[in-house]
């Protein structure tokens, strides 16, 4: 059998999806079922068990195939954007509803149950989520679940972003967490991935993935004399974004936030944490 990466992989000893007969070995195939993220983000776990390692989070209106729910109310399965597999929590899923039509531009925005922000808020999803927009009312855009969203905080699936590393830039204080994209906090290849999304740009989840799939080589040596805007910088484990020559942006958790820093002080300290760039890709 070959060797599939299990991060992307919907198979396990006792249960694998079905599109993966005869390419791995399981007890049990399942076609899955396809749904739909309605929190604002859900956690996506390597257990089923709430103190479980994060290893990412799915977005509002994100898809997600569905191949096992357990009594205990979490969901196995693989993210449709990225094909991370993981555990979420059953109750953050539903039948996927009408299709979505406008994602969300802002650093995070409010759902709120009418067209008053003196309301209390029924969602706060953040810079990429999805919804359904119907139509616009008072400034709000009200969806297709009767949620009434700042319209200046959406835009339309088709416009994308132009600067990354400007979408980066927005999150800067934005705390440090391990397996996090949000503006509650998120890390260095959760930065990463959002902010090439916003620009349409797919990406995958984790660094080393990253590494791989973005952008070609430059040899670090040539690159530090002429780093450009949007270069990334890849040691084991992390990655950051140059912002010029001289400086880059990053969620890392020595500052456990994202940071703005001289790109010189982060490889030094890197380095000194005994660990070494391994490449400077440019897209």
């Amino acid at each position: 059998m070959t060797h599939f990466d299990p991060r992307l992989t919907a198979a396990r000893p006792d249960l694998a999806a079905r599109h993966l007969q005869g390419k791995v070995e399981a007890a049990r195939f399942v076609e899955g079922e396809r749904y739909e993220v309605i929190d604002a983000q859900a956690p996506v776990r390597g257990a089923p068990a709430p103190d479980a390692a994060l290893e990412t989070e799915a977005l509002m209106g994100e898809h997600v195939m569905i191949y096992e729910t357990t009594e205990e109310g979490f969901a196995w399965g693989q993210l449709e954007s990225d094909g991370y597999v993981g555990w979420l929590p059953a109750n953050s899923l539903a039948p996927p509803g009408p299709a979505p039509t406008h994602r969300v531009a802002a650093l995070r925005t409010l759902i709120f149950p009418g067209p008053s922000i003196r309301l209390a808020p029924l969602a706060a999803p953040s810079l990429g989520a999805r919804l359904a927009v119907v139509r616009e009312q008072d400034r709000f855009a009200v969806t297709a679940a009767g949620g009434f969203v700042p319209a200046d905080h959406l835009a339309p699936l088709q416009r994308f972003e132009s600067d990354f590393v400007a979408v980066a830039e927005r999150f800067r204080g934005v705390p440090y967490l391990w397996g996090g994209k949000t503006s509650l906090g998120l890390d260095c290849s959760g930065l990463l991935q959002v902010a090439l999304q916003a620009c349409g740009i797919p990406v995958p989840r984790d660094t080393d993935l990253q590494e791989r799939a973005l952008g070609a080589a430059v040899a670090p040596d040539a690159a530090f004399g002429n780093l450009r805007r949007g270069d990334l910088l890849f040691w084991p484990g992390h990655v950051a974004i140059a912002r010029d020559r001289d400086t880059l942006v990053h969620a890392n958790a020595f500052h456990m936030m994202v940071a703005i820093e001289p790109t010189a002080d982060a490889i030094v300290r890197i380095r000194a944490s005994g660990s070494e760039l391994t490449s400077v890709k440019r897209l």
